[in-house]
């Protein structure tokens, strides 16, 4: 495949093709108006842009299926021994490299996908946002992962498996809900079997990814594309406020748990290096969606406007729970006030009658 896409580039605009095709594509609205525009798409390009979406997905499967679990294992192997060789710390950074660069491109082909009517051109300032965000939440995944396996081996295999069997069930578990049909457009000469692999490997990839960060590309299996077009800001707050939860909870764990092989290390830094690492993490992901997203314009609500609704939201839990919890204690305490009322009019009536009778008995 990559002499083949070699082969087309160079060759490209040698021979006049005899076939092109014309698509439309509409710009990003500028003072609320956006214009269609008309292109024509030779053979040798539409071949290119099918090798160049293939080489993106295989890069994104290499990444979390290849590169995740190697870095993993070369960091857990790290720690064990004590040691970090020049060769295994190269290693480390060319798989965290390879994650990072799987996960950008699959942000990009997400956002081709959900805006596959616009003229997309993503600028280098939301590269870069995308790789400071990757870089720190992978990172960050991977190293908490590594202190919770040194210390507690056996419940690690637990949480990774109750992470991999969620994520892996929740696009089905949304399919059976929508009561939607059987998608049978996947691939014209599959058997229905032949689909239903198809869609495990998807899932299966899905959850690969949801292990380590955040998938751009929201697998929605009643969706023709198989992806989802809307752009879910809940689910994503919910998510990271998920993720970061249960990372602070496996790191509390390895304190606590912390054998003398971490007697050199200062675990309360570490521990706060870490939840500050995947907090800049969602703060370049704020960052990109707020300023640098190339489809900002189309958005119905931007992220701020979500999280304050989320904040929102969870307030008025809050203040309904405390209202409760007082209306409960003022009915709690209303039987004793009224007793107390009670007795102390009784005892005014008393002292009352006492002053009249000494009046009298003087008179």
């Amino acid at each position: 495949r990559c002499v083949e896409a070699f082969y087309i580039y160079f060759h490209a605009e040698r021979v006049e093709e005899p076939y092109v095709s014309i698509t439309k594509k509409r710009q990003m609205p500028k003072d609320g108006y956006s214009e269609e525009i008309e292109k024509e798409v030779g053979q040798a390009e539409g071949k290119l842009c099918t090798h160049r979406s293939a080489f993106s997905r295989a890069s994104v499967i290499q990444a979390f299926l290849g590169s995740a679990p190697q870095l993993t294992l070369q960091l857990y192997i790290c720690v064990l021994q004590q040691e970090v060789t020049v060769a295994r710390s190269i290693f480390m950074v060319l798989s965290l490299l390879s994650i990072v660069y799987g996960a950008l491109r699959c942000n990009i082909l997400a956002i081709k996908i959900k805006y596959d009517d616009y003229d997309i051109r993503v600028k280098p300032a939301a590269y870069l946002c995308i790789f400071m965000w990757r870089s720190f939440e992978i990172a960050t995944r991977v190293t908490v992962l590594v202190l919770f396996g040194s210390v507690v081996r056996i419940w690690v295999f637990l949480v990774v498996l109750l992470n991999f069997l969620g994520f892996f069930f929740y696009p089905w578990i949304l399919f059976w809900r929508s009561k939607s049909p059987f998608p049978e457009n996947i691939e014209k000469e599959l058997s229905r079997v032949g689909t239903t692999i198809v869609l495990c490997l998807l899932t299966f990839l899905y959850a690969g990814i949801n292990m380590f960060c955040w998938s751009a590309a929201q697998v929605e299996l009643s969706d023709p594309d198989l992806i989802s077009k809307s752009q879910n800001w809940y689910r994503m707050t919910v998510y990271y406020i998920v993720r970061l939860m249960e990372n602070a909870f496996l790191l509390l764990l390895w304190y606590i748990y912390r054998t003398d092989f971490y007697l050199y290390v200062c675990a309360p830094m570490l521990f706060l290096q870490l939840l500050i690492s995947y907090c800049m993490g969602i703060f370049f992901m704020l960052v990109f969606y707020q300023f640098c997203h190339p489809c900002k314009k189309l958005f119905s609500s931007s992220v701020t406007e979500a999280l304050l609704s989320c904040f929102k939201i969870l307030y008025f839990i809050c203040q309904h729970h405390k209202s409760t919890l007082l209306t409960r204690k003022v009915a709690v305490k209303s039987p004793e006030n009224t007793d107390e009322a009670r007795g102390s009019s009784k005892t005014i009536d008393s002292q009352n009658r006492s002053i009249h009778q000494t009046v009298s008995c003087n008179a």
